[in-house]
């Protein structure tokens, strides 16, 4: 393939928009850590050099995508409507199950998420983490507003305090829930140890229903 240079708006917007393609493409194959940016290069078809005319590094691309990844659970979640439960507590359980079934379902989300503090967000450049904390900002405040949909009881404050605790913890349960082939042996070589073993939608799901109970319940409890 002889390389051209992209020299117009719309030409580079392109070039963006096929190293990103190329990128998820190849996340629906492999994990985070075992994209390179060697290979990525090799796939569209552009020397790493010129990979680096659009993107910071590698972790910029990914950063990238992790947008994205976020605004299209976002319009997922959007689509849903409040469950017609009569309480609070029951509305809580039910978004529980929305929450963790709708992340369980994007294991590209979870996984860019899960590396998101200790590695995408290094290797980069300041416009990059300013780009990127925008990008975060505006969804956290959707996400928020989404869960005051489901719990108004909430509050603004309840409903943030909720959605960051949720997304914590699927950050550290996706890593924990993917073990590795020992482990696994691990795990089949003794029911002891098999009950161990960490299930993503489990843990995701009991954080948000105890997590929006608890600031349900603190809300109704008054100061001493």
């Amino acid at each position: 393939m002889t390389f051209r240079r992209a020299r117009t708006d719309e030409q580079r917007g392109q070039r963006r928009r096929q190293i990103l393609d190329t990128a998820a493409a190849m996340l629906t194959e492999m994990p985070v850590a075992k994209l390179s940016l060697n290979e990525l290069s090799r796939r569209v078809g552009l020397a790493k050099a010129n990979v680096l005319r659009y993107f910071d590094s590698r972790e910029a691309i990914l950063l990238d995508l992790l947008d994205t990844e976020i605004e299209d659970w976002i319009a997922e979640l959007a689509r849903l409507h409040p469950a017609d439960e009569s309480t609070a507590r029951e509305r809580g359980d039910r978004l529980a199950d929305i929450l963790a079934g709708s992340m369980a379902g994007r294991p590209v989300l979870c996984d860019l998420l899960a590396a998101q503090g200790a590695v995408l967000e290094h290797n980069i450049s300041a416009e990059t983490a300013v780009q990127h904390k925008h990008a975060a900002r505006a969804s956290l405040h959707h996400l928020t507003a989404l869960v005051q949909r489901h719990i108004p009881e909430l509050g603004t404050d309840g409903a943030a305090a909720l959605v960051e605790t949720v997304l914590l913890m699927a950050m550290t349960a996706w890593q924990c829930s993917r073990p590795s082939d020992a482990m696994l042996a691990a795990y089949a070589s003794d029911p002891a140890l098999a009950a161990m073993r960490m299930d993503f939608s489990a843990l995701v799901r009991r954080t948000a229903a105890v997590t929006a109970s608890g600031l349900l319940a603190r809300q109704d409890t008054p100061d001493t």
